[in-house]
């Protein structure tokens, strides 16, 4: 479904930040990424901090596109998570895992099922290797962002 249809059903809204509030939610995401990687914290801290860096990427290639998904809809989660093969050019199998790791968060945020080591540093991994895939959007389509 285009960015144009899901804004036409609601769960996409228009949007258009600053350039400071970019910049501002790219740091943010740099510091979730450094966050994940803090061994002394839990194994659910460290998921949701990687997984919050994921979120924060999609919510990123949604604004510099002029969107933003609408809160108030279930599933704005979801909705971000799948744009991004549009928003960022994401490959549809990564898509695939990132919307399992948004299962895991939900199933461990709802339900207080532990999250496994091994879940954790996939979250980490993807949300790194996100991070990496949004700056080389960026630079290559917005570079009056990049740093």
């Amino acid at each position: 479904m285009s960015l144009e249809n899901l804004l036409k059903t609601k769960q996409l809204q228009s949007h258009q930040p600053s350039s400071e509030a970019l910049l501002r939610l790219l740091d943010a995401i740099k510091r979730n990424i450094s966050d994940s990687r803090i061994d002394a914290v839990s194994e659910e801290t460290r998921f949701d901090a990687a997984y919050k860096a994921i979120m924060q990427c999609a919510m990123l290639g949604l604004w510099l596109h002029g969107y933003r998904t609408s809160t108030s809809q279930p599933g704005h989660h979801q909705t971000a998570i799948q744009t991004l093969q549009t928003t960022l050019g994401t490959h549809a199998s990564t898509v695939i895992v990132l919307d399992a790791l948004r299962k895991q968060r939900n199933i461990s945020d709802y339900a207080g099922d532990p999250v496994s080591d091994e879940a954790v540093v996939e979250c980490i991994r993807q949300a790194e290797a996100l991070y990496q895939q949004t700056l080389k959007w960026i630079r290559a389509n917005r570079a009056e962002l990049s740093r």
